[in-house]
């Protein structure tokens, strides 16, 4: 009787320490404004941010005669 109370009260505890939750808060507009940043970032053309373009892919298998 004494196991089943402690694997009870065992198994209760890591239910309840399982159902623990950390939320974190951001600001909104330190979010808006980061997020504003970034897009005037993108649809900038030549801005200094912007991704190379992507060279095609290089074929390293010779051609068959």
């Amino acid at each position: 009787m004494k196991l089943l109370t402690v694997s009870t009260t065992l198994s209760a505890a890591l239910f309840l320490a399982g159902c623990v939750t950390i939320n974190i808060y951001f600001p909104a507009s330190a979010a808006e404004k980061a997020a504003d940043k970034i897009i005037d970032e993108i649809w900038q053309p030549g801005s200094a941010g912007a991704a190379p373009a992507v060279p095609p892919p290089v074929n390293d298998k010779p051609e068959k005669p």
